[in-house]
């Protein structure tokens, strides 16, 4: 009887990402660390000065939290209601909220109570910063007014009310002290120069407007609204220079890189993109558990902090190269130890004995030499091996395929059983390396489970699931046709026909030889 051969597994080249400078710089963070807050964030901001601590404004209060620290160091929480856009002046010492009720506060980070408190906004003011001069300040609220204020004599300097709906974010020019902008859900951005009574530039971003960021240089204005991102030169009058539709969802938050060459976005989605400013191609990209309202970057991007709709804090800190002291190795034998007398030839005189090499089997090759099927079948479908190896799993469908043997496999399976064998079948059937053998295997199990159709829910919504799967998969193959006949008749019109005349004078015959030449 012949010996047993163990089931061939096929190799198959590895999926992986391809592994750039960005994905090695941006996964540099360690574990991120998790902090709850009392409501959802909706503002995080670093201090522009050393030790770079950082505020969060979530519900009612805002908490100031050391660089590495989990527990707030200090709280200002005299709001009657929520609190707003908690933002840092440049020198570090005073820090500017708005409020549910409209008013806007200005603090002292050395203090609690607020030293300003500027009335006049009648709705919620849900964005202020301050003007590069550090003696003005701007606000937004949902009054559709802007409004600047003077710290000094705390009182208002002009008032704004071009906009048609709530003025939800805005940002200042840190070059021009005069120049500040805000975005509304009127789906406009509006550039404003507190020297003029109205607004120097409107933009049509096209969806509400939640979020706007001006680059260093001041020449370039990002808008963020509805799943688009969109690039627009100010020196051009806002002209649009690139549309951005990366997320699923609604865009909430913008952020650059300490050296402005990356731009950051967090979505409703729970993903972070991270874009070159250079070529406006996604580099990279963090997943979160929960929708994505705020985001900010440390200076020198030490920290990544993340503030999410369920109140969770996501903070990640650079991981840090230490210098170890290098310990003295014990030292191991030589190579040449292990590989002594491997290469010697037995002579005449000596007596050769060998040790037979005994193969271990794994544990689905017993099976299938015992003629137990369907537990070789179960046992390539444990989650080792069908998450991390499915050619495994594969391959051993296929081995049970020529044998003929998979009906008898597949057959009398209950609801669990069943549903992690579709739950592999909804995954794998379209990758092109497996798409031969389980596309056999799902009109197997149609044919032998269609009788029990309807007894359970979970089963019938997995059969559901793999429709839908295949059904998209075949859309795709469509266009992609579709695709490869317009590429034929664009590579058809490039060939024209030249034709040429060639006399033969011996016997007076003319040729005509037809020559395909390219444009």
């Amino acid at each position: 009887m012949a010996s047993y051969k163990p089931v061939a597994v096929l190799p198959f080249p590895r999926l992986g990402e391809k592994v750039t400078q960005d994905t090695l710089y941006w996964k540099g963070y360690k574990t991120p660390v998790q902090i709850k807050e009392f409501g959802a964030v909706n503002k995080i901001d670093f201090s522009p000065v050393p030790p770079h601590n950082y505020a969060v404004t979530a519900s009612s209060r805002i908490h100031i939290y050391g660089r590495y620290s989990q527990e707030p160091i200090k709280t200002f929480s005299r709001f009657k209601d929520a609190a707003y856009c908690a933002t840092y002046r440049d020198d570090g010492k005073l820090l500017v909220a708005g409020s549910e009720e409209g008013n806007v506060r200005l603090f002292d980070i050395g203090g609690r109570a607020a030293l300003r408190q500027f009335d006049g906004h009648t709705k919620a003011a849900h964005v202020v910063d301050f003007l590069s001069d550090k003696y003005r300040i701007f606000s937004g609220a949902d009054d559709y007014t802007s409004k600047l204020w003077d710290i000094p004599s705390s009182s208002e300097i002009v008032s704004y009310s071009e906009h048609t709906d709530y003025v939800r974010c805005g940002c200042t020019s840190k070059l021009n002290a005069d120049l500040f902008v805000t975005g509304s859900y009127d789906h406009t951005v509006k550039v404003f120069d507190a020297r003029t009574e109205k607004s120097a530039l409107t933009i049509e971003h096209g969806h509400p407007v939640e979020s706007v960021l001006l680059f260093p240089s001041g020449g370039l204005l990002v808008s963020a609204g509805g799943r688009y991102v969109k690039v627009w030169d100010i020196l051009k009058g806002g002209y649009l220079l690139v549309s951005l539709k990366n997320h699923h969802k609604t865009v909430t938050c913008l952020c650059l890189s300490s050296s402005g060459q990356r731009l950051l976005s967090g979505s409703l989605d729970r993903h972070v993109k991270i874009y070159s400013t250079t070529s406006y191609k996604v580099v990279h990209s963090f997943d979160y558990a929960a929708s994505i309202l705020s985001l900010a970057l440390a200076p020198e991007d030490e920290t990544i902090i993340v503030g999410m709709t369920n109140g969770v804090l996501n903070v990640r800190h650079r991981k840090h190269e230490e210098n170890k002291e290098r310990i003295p190795k014990k030292r191991h034998p030589a190579y040449r130890t292990f590989v002594k007398g491997r290469n010697y030839m037995p002579k005449q005189e000596d007596f050769f004995v060998s040790k037979p090499v005994r193969n271990h089997l794994k544990k689905y090759d017993k099976l299938l030499k015992s003629f137990q099927v369907s537990k070789a079948l179960d046992a390539v479908l444990e989650v080792p091996i069908r998450v991390y190896t499915p050619e495994i799993t594969v391959a051993v469908m296929q081995e049970l395929s020529r044998r003929g043997t998979l009906k008898n496999a597949l057959a009398g399976r209950d609801e669990k059983q069943l549903g992690t064998l579709l739950t592999f079948l909804t995954r794998h059937v379209v990758e092109p390396r497996f798409a031969p053998v389980l596309i056999n295997v799902a009109e197997m199990i149609i044919d032998i489970y269609l009788s029990v159709a309807g007894q359970s829910a979970v089963v019938d919504k997995q059969f559901m699931r793999l429709q839908e799967v295949i059904e998209k998969e075949i859309d795709y193959q469509g266009e992609l046709l579709e695709t490869l006949g317009m590429m034929d008749a664009l590579f058809a019109t490039m060939t024209s026909k030249k034709v040429t005349s060639l006399e033969n004078k011996s016997n007076g015959i003319s040729k005509v030889v037809e020559q395909d030449t390219r444009n």
